[in-house]
């Protein structure tokens, strides 16, 4: 039984389905990802919003995407499908702090029902490892270590950090953790170049890459031009801002100008009940869709 009812999506009767028949049950439809033409990991983003483009409350215990979905099983599940396809997911410290200690980003710890199903999916179909590496980005290596992603074992965590961060993490041990691998790379003004990072991770296997925010991480990789796809789910409520309240949108800390702001085209849409799920492919700025 579907999950999500598809109301547009191309016509992909002539490639080899993706996914399993469950899966595009539950999906309403296959998934299909290009390969990246520029040599970097083919790079998705997922996140959900309120109709007034807040993408969290910014409240302790209630910061996380379910308070703004209100745990929507269709998100849930789409989330899950997307670390199922990626090699690996990318996240900012601030995204780290902000989710439960016990916290993994694996398909199947946000829709466990579909366990067997990504599982299957990973191995024998997209003949990948059992779960998508973590890369956390870390300018100052500030990371509770006793947080699950550090300590479950079969995961493989790694953290990207600038060479004080690096020096942070093996004073506070994890070093000796055994799957964890601290790459440090040169920052300027404490931001790490997304193009530095992709280019680390091509070298380390990744083909696609999943981002999860922040938002302030999205921001510095649409700078950058390195987010091909994003999927947006449109949760049917308004959180509202205020001079003094923090709520930040689906990008922060970047500012386009109406020449070079980037350009999305719609793909697919997807609803359940009042949910929307949206996919945008990039078209660049203004100028190249011109």
């Amino acid at each position: 039984m579907a999950l999500v009812r598809t109301l547009i999506d191309p016509n992909h009767d002539h490639i080899e389905p993706t996914l399993s028949a469950s899966l595009r049950d539950l999906y309403d439809g296959d998934l299909h990802f290009p390969e990246s033409p520029s040599g970097r990991p083919f790079v998705i983003a997922n996140f959900v919003s309120t109709l007034d483009g807040v993408v969290s409350y910014q409240i302790k215990g209630q910061a996380g995407g379910s308070t703004i979905s209100g745990s929507d099983p269709a998100d849930l599940f789409i989330m899950g499908l997307l670390r199922a396809s990626a090699d690996a997911v990318i996240v900012g410290a601030r995204t780290v702090q902000d989710v439960s200690p016990e916290s993994l980003w694996t398909p199947e710890y946000s829709y466990p029902d579909a366990k067997h199903l990504y599982n299957d999916y990973r191995v024998n179909m997209l003949h990948k490892p059992e779960c998508p590496l973590l890369v956390i980005v870390s300018g100052t290596g500030r990371l509770d270590l006793e947080r699950a992603i550090f300590r479950t074992p079969g995961l493989r965590t790694i953290v990207i950090t600038t060479s004080a961060g690096r020096d942070a993490l093996a004073g506070a041990g994890a070093t000796k953790l055994s799957s964890v691998q601290i790459y440090a790379l040169d920052a300027r003004g404490g931001t790490i170049d997304p193009r530095a990072i992709l280019r680390l991770l091509s070298q380390l296997g990744v083909g696609t890459l999943l981002h999860e925010g922040g938002p302030t991480l999205f921001g510095q990789f649409l700078a950058a031009e390195a987010i091909d796809e994003l999927f947006l789910t449109l949760s049917p409520q308004i959180a509202g801002r205020s001079a003094d309240t923090i709520r930040p949108g689906l990008v922060q800390g970047a500012v386009f100008m109406p020449d070079g702001a980037p350009w999305f085209q719609l793909f697919s849409v997807k609803q359940s009940a009042a949910h929307m799920y949206l996919r945008y492919q990039s078209t660049g700025s203004r100028m190249s869709v011109a």
